[in-house]
């Protein structure tokens, strides 16, 4: 019986096998990976001062996001004031150290639950002795007025840690509504994890280093 020729390999199927009857060797590419709020504590047991302490256990993985959703400004609306957020930058005793850094910016109830969409600056535009700066602007998707009682915005500075493969909070921010008005603010920052309910928060360091803001409000 003559014998059946032997099938060769598609392109598709020596991918997804990784055969090496490919012309050339086709390696995974290794994905970022984005943690929630507190869930890279499981993951770093070596952290340097100003981060969090470490626990045990195997986080959950997240879909990675991709830095840079900011979102247009609202319609104005009579007798509505409209609030944008410039962040100018972020002062860290490690700051050159740090890859791929970007803010998340939220805003939340006294519960932690968002009260408007989660947006993420683009990656920072430069780093500088102990700055991170971004100079971009944030609109606030809740006019002024229609935020609740003890409502709060927070920052979160995230960085890519490449050994580990994840996008970490270094650190995170935020400003409580009587701190809402046009001009600088100067903001302390805290350790991780991200303590959107406000109950137990520890100082980043005692040096001074803060998260700088440019506030405007527009009122029609």
């Amino acid at each position: 019986m003559p014998r059946a020729p032997q099938r060769r390999p598609t392109v598709l199927s020596s991918i997804l096998t990784f055969n090496k009857e490919f012309p050339f060797d086709v390696q995974p590419i290794p994905l970022r990976r984005i943690l929630a709020p507190g869930e890279e504590e499981n993951l770093e047991v070596e952290e340097e001062e100003e981060d969090g302490g470490a626990g045990v256990g195997s986080p959950d993985l997240f879909p990675a996001r991709v830095p840079g959703t900011l979102l247009p400004r609202l319609p104005s609306e009579p007798g509505m004031t409209l609030l944008t957020i410039k962040i100018e930058k972020i002062g860290l005793k490690d700051a050159g150290q740090c890859i791929d850094p970007y803010i998340t910016v939220s805003v939340k109830d006294l519960n932690g639950i968002d009260l408007t969409p989660v947006q993420d600056t683009p990656m920072a535009t430069r780093k500088e002795d102990t700055y991170v700066h971004f100079n971009v602007e944030i609109e606030i998707q809740k006019h002024v007025e229609k935020l609740t009682k003890g409502a709060a915005i927070f920052f979160e500075f995230k960085h890519y840690k490449p050994k580990k493969r994840f996008t970490s909070t270094k650190c995170f921010a935020f400003m409580e509504m009587d701190e809402i008005k046009s001009g600088q603010l100067v903001i302390e920052l805290y350790k991780k994890p991200t303590d959107f309910k406000r109950k137990k928060l520890q100082l980043l360091t005692k040096k001074p280093l803060y998260l700088h803001l440019l506030q405007t409000l527009q009122k029609d």
